[in-house]
């Protein structure tokens, strides 16, 4: 008896979701590469490309886009299934849920500057809290709230700023 073979069909959208998930994975291994003063800061350069394809394709795109940024850069750095993976992963899980709510604020007042805003402080908050109930169980892990607050701020103005640039220079209808 022979096996069956199954043909998946890849559309349009398979295939973008695909290059964004590689634009994403390469900007976390540039975020992994750049020395930060604490462990946990980083700059979230990928989420650039999550609030891009928020703005541009909604939400479950960036969620795919999101989710595949996690386990690919994960493998890619050799932290798959570890502490750090899951950190990331509930960082991801809490961003998304924060940007699925902030779908309902009005457009003319919010952006992806304050969508920026919004993911990285709810990245931090599920980075601490599974750090709190799973790695260490002491309040002590937040006293880091202040740096880790202050980063939050600097790194999502500058990233919400970097991708309202993007969707400027780079209008819906003038991709390749």
């Amino acid at each position: 008896m022979t096996p069956s073979i199954t043909e998946l069909e890849v559309g349009a959208d398979d295939v973008r979701i695909a290059r964004l998930a590689a634009a994403a994975v390469g900007l976390s291994l540039i975020d992994a590469a750049i020395p930060m003063p604490l462990p946990g800061v980083k700059p979230g350069l990928a989420n650039i490309v999550t609030l891009v394809v928020l703005a541009r394709y909604g939400w479950g795109a960036a969620a795919w886009v999101s989710g595949l940024r996690v386990v690919a850069g994960g493998l890619l750095l050799g932290q798959f299934l570890a502490p750090g993976f899951f950190l990331s992963l509930a960082g991801a899980v809490m961003s998304l849920a924060f940007l699925a709510l902030a779908r309902w604020l009005p457009g003319r007042l919010f952006g992806p500057v304050s969508w920026s805003l919004l993911a990285s402080f709810a990245h931090m908050a599920g980075q601490l809290a599974l750090a709190r109930a799973w790695l260490i169980p002491h309040d002590g892990v937040f006293r880091l709230v202040p740096v880790l607050a202050l980063a939050a701020l600097i790194f999502g103005i500058i990233n919400g700023l970097v991708a309202c640039r993007l969707l400027l220079d780079f209008p819906l209808g003038k991709e390749s």
